[in-house]
């Protein structure tokens, strides 16, 4: 009689690959449920799974079995395999409304990109404080032109130019002269 083959070895190579896909479950269901604007509590009774459920899934605290992903998945009308596969490497379409002088936000999905951005037409004298954090921004200034105080100095960004600064110090953006400031702001945090 032949002798059996031996099993392989586990190589390890699998794991941080499962990591990411188990990982991005949560974050995937998040987006779909806010994408319909459904509630979480929402989500829950249409899933028929417990809100607590739903939550600790999203925030990544709970694994789904494959009943409740299946649920899941039913509720938010997408295959269950939506949940599980790679995705190809694709950049995200992101659509905003013009929003007159308040800031637009236009950043993609939080579980594949890290970048946030805003949009805004900020009036003369009107501006924002960036709260210190770790990370970096870029500040395109579109029209008009507005001055940046970082770290006890100040710099005017005039239409056309752009300024890239770290913000673990934070920082404020203030409109100068007579004019409606239109300033994207891209931010990257840090690790």
């Amino acid at each position: 009689m032949p002798a059996a083959a031996a099993a392989p070895e586990p190589s390890g190579r699998a794991a941080p690959h499962l990591d990411s896909v188990v990982g991005a479950i949560g974050p995937k269901i998040r987006e779909l449920r806010r994408r319909q604007g459904m509630t979480l509590q929402q989500l829950a009774h249409h899933a028929d799974v417990s809100a607590a459920s739903v939550h600790k899934v999203e925030r990544g605290t709970m694994v789904p079995t494959i009943t409740t992903l299946l649920k899941l998945a039913a509720a938010l009308d997408v295959p269950a395999r939506h949940f599980v596969e790679d995705e190809e490497p694709t950049g995200t379409l992101t659509r905003f409304a013009d929003a007159g002088d308040g800031p637009v936000r236009i950043t993609g999905p939080a579980e594949r990109f890290r970048a946030e951005g805003t949009a805004a037409r900020l009036p003369p004298g009107q501006g924002w404080t960036a709260e210190p954090r770790p990370g970096e921004a870029l500040l395109l200034v579109l029209g008009g032109a507005a001055e940046v105080a970082l770290a006890g100095t100040t710099t005017v960004v005039s239409a056309g130019e752009a300024f890239h600064l770290p913000t673990g110090s934070g920082y404020t953006v203030t409109t100068t002269g007579d004019e409606v400031a239109e300033v994207v702001r891209v931010e990257v945090p840090g690790a």
